[in-house]
């Protein structure tokens, strides 16, 4: 695409320039054995301005966030700083060039205190030995010039994660850096604590840091940055002026196809009878601290919600809350009518739900254990370790669910690590239908897996569902989403922001849901009032 010269103006908008950027990356490729992870991508960054980096989960943001600060070494392309060619062969080498990163896990040593992480490698000296005084006052005037009052002889951990987060920040400052790279700072943090942290960005701006903003949070994105650029699949979709780009644009773009080209799936309507009576399962008002807005919720028998959601929407949060993966602050939870607290994933296993998580290897495959065993864990972590399963029905539940899924191959003593990711998947939707739950919490079970698999799975939940299986069901895939439920939730920004029947519900509907566009056009009175 052609990429137009921009720089904020005094207003925080971006406008024409004919200046240096302060960071260039022209036609960057990467390659990891046969995948392209980049391919022939550009990034632009100016002094003074909020770069927000878009895309879907591996469109290559990490890639190439990684490439600047010298994790990777890029295998074609040039990186210039300040219009001078640079090769970064090391994260030091870009800190040197001044490049700063803070991560979403803040890599700081939560034991020393705030001068000392600020400062650390860099304490002033004095016959030898560390000034502390002199380290303390350097550090306090940092932390003055940004705005925040903390104490510099205080220790690191005792701060919660957003103090953290910016002490990271004053760090990079204190090391003078010329491009601060945040990525996800704000997926921890609740509203007060994002509001610092944007008043600390906005310092940074005016004094003429390029900060590079990676975030999944829209609203945020349009509140703090001044230009996008927007990757996909490894390559460069566009560069676009935020204030010139509406959010319905840019989930379009960041999804790669155009609305009309989405077209909606034919499926069997609602299934309006499950609504009837006491749900198997609500949540009223549950949430957790930077995790999740109060969210209400009812699941009835037989039915399927589909959730639907950018990443970082808190669809897994959500989820992970419904299991006892992680323990609600506030709110509570009924199984068919009776109050429960869970206080962890057993809890939740004996009330008979499931969940299958979206980060199969981590939290899921057991690759030096057998198919077999795969299968059976969560049945043997029900019963005990001190009753093991009879053999006889070890053999049965495994041969019955090889064939029911189509677990190829079909050989039980295969390890795990040897199948393919669809058959993997297939395991661990065995291994929760063997417990006989009556709610399954699915968190993107086709993803990564081939069209065949797929639809193996697709038809497995409906047909549990039909059977009378209640099923949460997470899919960044909206056409997914929308085949297979009965009513749809939207999430957005960790917070649900919609819910409807599945009835006549197009893709493009939930994209303008989801990017905010709908409800905007539906309130305009109210809007009008709100601004006056």
């Amino acid at each position: 695409m052609t990429q137009m010269d921009v720089q904020p103006s005094e207003t925080g908008t971006a406008a024409p320039t004919a200046r240096t950027p302060v960071i260039e990356m022209r036609d960057i490729s990467i390659t990891f054995g046969s995948v392209r992870a980049l391919s022939e991508v550009s990034l632009r960054l100016y002094p003074g301005e909020v770069h927000a980096l878009m895309g879907e989960n591996g469109a290559g943001k990490s890639t190439l966030i990684k490439a600047l600060t010298g994790v990777y070494t890029i295998d074609s392309g040039t990186v210039l700083v300040g219009g001078e060619e640079h090769s970064f062969s090391s994260p030091a080498a870009s800190q040197a060039a001044g490049i700063s990163t803070v991560y979403q896990e803040v890599n700081l040593v939560p034991n020393l205190t705030v001068a000392e992480n600020m400062l650390l490698g860099r304490e002033p000296r004095r016959f030898g030995a560390i000034n502390v005084r002199a380290m303390n006052r350097r550090a306090r005037e940092t932390l003055t010039g940004l705005g925040l009052d903390i104490d510099p002889a205080s220790v690191l951990g005792e701060h919660p994660i957003a103090i953290q987060q910016l002490v990271a920040i004053a760090r990079a400052v204190d090391v003078e850096a010329r491009v601060l790279i945040l990525d996800e700072p704000t997926s921890s943090l609740d509203s007060d604590e994002v509001a610092k942290l944007f008043e600390v960005m906005r310092r940074l701006r005016e004094q003429g840091v390029a900060i590079v903003f990676v975030s999944h949070f829209l609203d945020q994105i349009y509140e703090i940055s001044d230009r996008m650029t927007i990757l996909r699949n490894g390559r460069l979709v566009e560069e676009r002026m935020v204030s010139e780009t509406s959010q319905l644009e840019l989930v379009k773009l960041m999804i790669g196809r155009e609305l009309e080209a989405l077209e909606r799936l034919d499926r069997e309507p609602p299934n309006t009878e499950a609504e009837v009576g006491t749900p198997v399962l609500q949540a009223l008002g549950i949430g957790r601290k930077g995790s999740l807005e109060a969210t209400d919720l009812e699941l009835f028998e037989g039915e399927v919600i589909g959730i639907a959601g950018l990443l970082g929407s808190g669809r897994t949060e959500l989820a992970r809350l419904l299991f006892g993966a992680d323990t609600v602050d506030t709110g509570e939870l009924t199984f068919r009518s009776e109050r429960r607290r869970l206080r962890s994933p057993r809890h939740a296993i004996d009330r008979k739900i499931a969940f299958s998580s979206e980060d199969r290897k981590a939290e899921g495959v057991v690759g030096d254990l057998t198919v077999a065993d795969n299968m059976l864990l969560a049945l043997q972590a029900s019963r005990g370790w001190l009753r093991p399963i009879p053999q006889s029905t070890r053999t049965r539940l495994v041969d019955e669910y090889i064939q029911a899924l189509d677990i190829r191959p079909a050989d039980p003593s295969a390890l795990m690590r040897n199948l393919s990711g669809g058959n993997q998947q297939k395991v661990l939707l065995a291994r929760w239908l063997i417990t006989e739950p009556e709610v399954l919490i699915l968190d993107e079970p086709t993803r990564g897996i081939d069209i065949g698999a797929k639809a193996q799975i697709q038809a497995k939940v409906a047909e549990l569902a039909a059977e009378g299986l209640s099923v949460v069901f997470i899919s960044a895939e909206l056409e997914e989403v929308l085949r297979l439920s009965d009513r749809l939730v939207v999430m957005r920004d960790r917070r649900k922001i919609d819910e409807r029947p599945n009835y006549d519900v197009s893709v493009s509907d939930v994209l303008e849901i989801i990017a905010g566009e709908a409800r905007s056009e539906q309130q305009p009175e109210q809007q009008e009032e709100t601004r006056a």
